[in-house]
């Protein structure tokens, strides 16, 4: 298995151009990365922000920009110097009892990431069309499909794909901006850093967890190695260079949509007296009732915008994390429909349970679980672009370490803050009942999250990471000898008699000449056969049998050494059973032609005959 992030696109970007064509081809990563940073779950933050306290938080909103660009710059360095995603690192670096509660806090991030982008998705759904919630929640399933229509069509037209919906989104403010008409005066004033009470405190936690997304950063740090580079000094100088641009254009927009969102509810609602519209679907209805029909419909467009192209690279994320922790990887389908069913299960639960109402609570929600685990990644983040060892000359200055060591604790205090706050409040108003599962689950939770945050941030000043463990993803080229020649002296083919049979057998022929034996193998999967077994002597099994038999004498016939087995019912257990039994030891199979969908409805028979043996299995195409 590779171990290259996100193997189907690594180094699928040429960057050999000259001019404006160089760092047109550079330009991407950031664009998908920002639209983390302009999802639902930041609407949810700056409406309720926006309609609270006005403008007064627009400074949180650039604060958390601007550490948000310097931890992307940062996990962009990771990956172009180290070419290692930052799951990567975090597994080479700690320990294997650290990694898997890391797994752990990433997944349910990307997991409260994702289901914002279903709930927002809903909301804009039944705000343009009208279709129930309840709908719209099981409607996003099918996005999976879409993730698999961009990869097969490679990265640039996913990343023109993103851009396009983050232009939608852009221009819809640009003309909400214009409808509700702001005082640009009082605007500026926000700029200007406020006291956070309780109330605020809350928001502002939210709007970083919402900007500053940790999953962007496992993100980044893969997208940037789609992009073939120089690796060079002098190219991977470059390389680093043109993806700060990208990401300071793709954040400063991302920005101005975030400003937006909360001008806009501080312009529509605050100066109008609704000073505690938190929900998406009541933020649309009041636009409607200020501004007519035009402002809730550009609205709705722009969330379903936001909502879908946050979901492809949430997936993307996911898939990262799980391959890069646990070296694990599974199909791109799979892998966005375990993502999807973890947030769908919570917001179905909700509609049921709460109403259509509460969805807006869960959104607020879902950004401060993400802005709870913003420490997990950063934290190793900074660690990793600090070690001269791992990045030699493109360590960070000083000057850069400060900064970030300082945005870490600004993140880590706000989120401690806001922890004891809550479960101060927790205490206070719980019964009897509720107040044994506080002692007994989340504090000793919270506590041990605080211990393997100290752990995260002490380790590497302890510990150097080991070098054996700094050779991922490839490692070093081992030493080998020519040897002795293998030859095989019982090879297996498998037989469909689909018309793909005559190169399936040349091609086994070709591997062991006339001094082994070759056994065609064919599994029979009809009705009869999956129920009956080896009982079974429909019409589809004689005949086949009859096949058979007629390969077996026509090796014959030219000097070979030949029989057949014939297998019934589900076709990869049948294979690798005969395969063992026969101690066959060179299997050639043929492919099944079919790919995608099919393979969700057919199954993968390759796939799971080469996990059942040990022995080499040559493939041959149709």
């Amino acid at each position: 298995m590779s171990s290259e992030s996100l193997s189907e696109v690594h180094a699928s970007v040429r960057t050999d151009k000259k001019g404006w064509r160089k760092i047109a081809a550079f330009l991407g990563p950031a664009y998908l990365v920002s639209v983390g940073y302009m999802d639902p779950g930041n609407w949810a933050t700056d409406i309720a922000g926006g309609s609270q306290f006005g403008y007064k938080l627009i400074w949180v909103l650039l604060m958390s920009n601007l550490i948000a660009l310097l931890l992307q710059s940062l996990s962009a360095r990771l990956g172009i110097v180290q070419g290692l995603d930052l799951a990567q690192a975090s597994k080479n670096a700690y320990p294997k009892w650290a990694n898997i509660p890391l797994y752990i806090i990433a997944e349910l991030a990307i997991a409260a990431c994702d289901l914002a982008e279903i709930v927002g998705m809903a909301i804009g759904l039944n705000l343009l069309f009208g279709l129930p919630m309840i709908w719209g929640v099981g409607l996003t399933a099918l996005d999976t499909l879409l993730l698999l229509y961009l990869f097969k069509r490679g990265m640039r037209f996913m990343e023109i794909f993103i851009v396009s919906l983050v232009f939608i989104i852009g221009i819809s403010f640009v003309i909400e901006m214009f409808i509700t008409g702001p005082v640009y005066g009082d605007v500026m004033k926000g700029f200007i850093p406020s006291e956070l009470n309780e109330d605020s405190l809350y928001i502002a936690i939210g709007i970083i967890g919402a900007t500053v997304m940790p999953h962007n950063l496992y993100l980044h740090s893969s997208l940037v190695q789609t992009r073939k580079i120089d690796r060079s000094f002098k190219g991977i100088k470059k390389a680093i260079k043109y993806n700060f641009i990208d990401t300071t254009i793709a954040l400063n927009l991302a920005f101005f949509v975030n400003a937006a969102i909360l001008v806009l509810a501080g312009a529509a609602f605050y100066m109008n007296g609704y000073y505690n519209v938190a929900e998406i679907q009541d933020a649309s209805k009041l636009l409607e009732n200020l501004f007519g029909g035009i402002a809730p419909a550009f609205f709705a467009i722009a969330l379903i915008a936001a909502g879908q192209s946050s979901t492809i690279t949430g997936t993307l994320a996911g898939q990262i994390v799980m391959e890069g922790h646990l070296n694990l990887r599974i199909q791109p389908w799979l892998r966005r429909l375990i993502t999807r069913l973890l947030a769908i299960v919570p917001a179905m639960f909700t509609i049921l349970y709460f109403g259509e109402d509460a969805l807006g609570s869960l959104l607020v929600l879902s950004q401060v679980v993400l802005s709870l685990q913003l420490g997990f990644a950063v934290i190793p983040l900074i660690h990793f672009n600090s070690d001269k060892k791992l990045m030699k000359e493109f360590t960070i200055k000083p000057w850069v370490k400060i900064i970030a060591w300082g945005s870490a604790a600004i993140i880590v205090y706000l989120n401690i803050s806001l922890v004891i706050g809550e479960i101060t409040g927790w205490v206070q108003t719980a019964s009897a009942s509720n107040l044994v599962v506080i002692y007994t689950v989340v504090i000793p939770i919270a506590l041990g999250c605080l211990i393997l945050l100290g752990y995260i941030f002490i380790y590497p000043f302890l510990k150097a990471i080991p070098k054996s463990r700094r050779q991922l993803p490839h490692g070093e080229a081992g030493k080998f000898m020519e040897g002795t020649l293998i030859t095989y002296k019982h090879i297996g083919i498998t037989i469909d008699f689909s018309g793909n049979d005559e190169r399936i057998i040349q091609n086994a022929l070709s591997q062991g000449g006339k001094s082994s034996t070759y056994t065609f193998i064919h599994i029979v999967e009809s009705a009869a056969a999956r129920y009956l077994g080896k009982s079974s002597m429909d019409h589809e099994t004689k005949r086949d049998i009859e096949g058979l038999e007629k390969y077996e004498q026509r090796l014959e016939q030219l000097g070979y050494t030949a029989n057949h087995k014939i297998g019934f019912g589900n076709a990869p257990l049948e294979i690798a059973k005969i395969v063992i039994a026969e101690e066959i030891d060179f299997l050639v199979m043929g492919a099944h032609g079919h790919k995608g969908i099919k393979d969700v409805i057919f199954g993968t028979t390759l796939d799971v005959v080469r996990h059942k043996i040990n022995i080499p299995i040559l493939i041959i195409n149709s």
